[in-house]
């Protein structure tokens, strides 16, 4: 009777233990579909095995631990190539508004220079005409309207950047904090000899994506317990602790701050990584850069423009005006930047057509000869033979800014390209190692499930076995 006691309960195990199997496969199936999901196998053990006579008999089979199928190495890699696709995915959006503000088509500041200078040299053929001084007028506030514009949008540009941090302020947070409880959740479990199989799944998600956003670097302690880290080492999780970053209205600007063990610090591009290191570089070194550009171009046709135009005399013989308001008036730029907000500041504040000094500035008591284009076609002359810096005329200078952004943002989607490229392969080098595939979900099912019957019918013959001996003692 002891030996079909033993018998039994290694039935019973069996039963057991494959049923439990078909749990686990079952939830495998459900999950195919879910985010993250590690596809979870039974870790499966004999029982101990009792001396019964001169043998060792076996007593059945046990599930000593539910495991999921992970690679550190494949893990560690998707969350590094993460980094690098927020980084340039964070920059996307911004780059291509610019290269619309910086457009290469026929309505452009280039155009309206052009335009501006054009206008000069048809009032050089008609001097005396007010129609054509009113033309020179308004291609002047024209294209000062457009310098205007242009840097109005670009302020736009950094306020939708703004806007876009604040709002991931919020998402990237939440993830922190919940790492923190899940780390909590993850030691409880696990300290009791248990495998937190779905907390470590959620935990992992969560740190790929705060790497696509902040760049965060991590790594596991000893308790199992993930710790979170920005690029520059201040920390963001730790142990069951999280840390807050805030978005700090600062004028115009948007300043982000990290608070950690009571303290507050700032956050620059040496702390960023991901979407965050992206956008922060966009609006802290690329559009300023734009910006001075732009003030020094501006600021060129101004003085150019203005130093040719108060050299000469309108229709009344006056001389001595400036055509455009003077760069900055007040208060009074510092003398390494005096072209600083030129593009902002830029207007027209010649509003007499009988003002615009066509003609050279004539001794007194002489006056404006009629016919004189003296003037005028000096300054028709500064769009082709005035020169920035000794290197470019103002449409190359243009140029320049526009290919700038051009290849600042072809270089961009290339490296994007790269990025997602490189994501997919690792991606599907995970989905290989621990992702669910139904085909063999499908083999250990029916597997498991022939384990079942089999210890079905094996606890049946059992208990005929059991029967007949009742029934011979009896």
């Amino acid at each position: 009777m002891a030996g079909l006691f033993s018998a039994l309960n290694a039935g019973k195990t069996a039963l057991s233990v494959n049923q439990k199997s078909i749990e686990i496969i079952g939830n495998n199936i459900s999950n195919i579909n879910t985010e993250g999901y590690s596809r979870q196998s039974a870790e499966l053990a004999p029982y101990p095995s009792m001396t019964f006579g001169n043998f060792f008999v076996g007593q059945g089979v046990v599930v000593t631990d539910v495991s999921r199928d992970h690679d550190v190495f494949v893990t560690n890699m998707l969350q590094e190539k993460s980094i690098e696709y927020g980084l340039q995915n964070g920059q996307t959006n911004a780059l291509s508004e610019l290269e619309r503000i910086f457009s290469i088509g026929e309505e452009n500041i280039s155009t309206e220079i052009n335009r501006f200078f054009d206008s000069w040299q048809e009032l050089s053929a008609n001097p005396s005409g007010l129609v054509e001084r009113d033309i020179v007028i308004q291609r002047g506030e024209l294209l000062a309207e457009k310098f205007n514009l242009t840097i109005n949008e670009l302020n736009k540009t950094k306020d939708n950047i703004n806007d876009s941090l604040v709002s991931k302020v919020d998402a990237v947070n939440s993830q922190i904090s919940e790492i923190a409880e899940l780390n909590e959740r993850i030691f409880t479990v696990e300290i009791q000899g248990q495998t937190a199989n779905s907390a470590r799944d959620r935990r992992d998600v969560l740190a790929k994506e705060l790497a696509t956003s902040l760049g965060v670097q991590t790594y596991e302690d000893s308790k199992g317990m993930l710790a979170v880290q920005l690029p520059g080492g201040l920390p963001l999780v730790q142990g069951n602790l999280a840390m807050e970053i805030e978005a700090i209205p600062n004028g115009s600007d948007v300043d982000l701050v990290l608070h950690t063990g009571g303290v507050t610090k700032p956050l620059d591009l040496n702390h960023l990584g991901g979407e965050f290191e992206g956008l922060v570089s966009i609006r802290d070194q690329f559009i300023p850069s734009l910006k001075n550009d732009l003030d020094i171009l501006a600021y060129e046709i101004t003085e150019a423009v203005n130093a040719a135009h108060f050299a000469g005399a309108g229709l009344d013989s006056v001389d001595q005006r400036n055509f455009f308001s003077p760069p900055n008036p007040l208060p009074p730029p510092p003398a390494s930047d005096p072209w600083l907000d030129a593009a902002r500041n830029m207007s027209v504040i010649i509003t007499d057509s009988s003002h615009v000094a066509a003609a050279a500035a004539p001794t007194p008591p002489a006056t404006v000869a009629p016919g004189d284009n003296r003037n005028a076609l000096i300054i028709s002359s500064l769009g082709e033979n005035f020169l920035i810096n000794g290197n470019d005329t103002f449409g190359a200078y243009y140029g320049k800014m526009t290919a700038k952004v051009g290849i600042e943002s072809n270089q961009n989607q290339l490296a994007l390209g790269g990025a997602e490229d490189a994501m997919v392969q690792f991606q599907n080098m995970r989905d290989g190692l621990s992702g669910v595939s139904l085909d063999e979900e499908m083999i250990n099912l029916i597997q498991y499930q022939r384990g079942f019957e089999s210890s079905a019918k094996f606890l049946s013959t059992v208990d005929e076995m059991m029967d007949s001996i009742i029934g011979l003692r009896r």
